[in-house]
């Protein structure tokens, strides 16, 4: 049981990390998106893993509000990437940190 928590934690790591620097990385904002998104996953399976691990609800209750929140957040996200797209007819995150008033 150890191994396997341990093997869950590392892999929610590892995804967290990729989702982390491919947000740093990236200019697109549909691409950072979706790095929120994999970082969130990440830290849902960390929740899940704990939870499995003591034989806990309070990691599948957690992921549930996780995936509550990342619901909200693309929707919001997507509403704001169609009006910056609108505006600017561009997805670059770099021409969106330029726009005034």
């Amino acid at each position: 049981m150890m191994n396997t928590t341990m093997e869950g934690l590392v892999l929610a790591g590892i995804l967290f990390v990729l989702g982390l620097i491919s947000m740093l990385i990236r200019r697109n904002i549909i691409f950072m998106l979706i790095s929120v998104e994999i970082m969130l996953n990440a830290a849902g399976l960390a929740f899940i893993v704990a939870a499995a691990r003591w034989g806990q609800p309070e990691g599948q209750v957690m992921f549930m509000f996780i995936l509550a929140m990342a619901a909200a957040e693309v929707s919001v996200g997507l509403a704001l990437i169609l009006q910056i797209y609108h505006q600017l007819k561009t997805l670059d995150s770099d021409e969106a940190s330029k726009m005034r008033g």
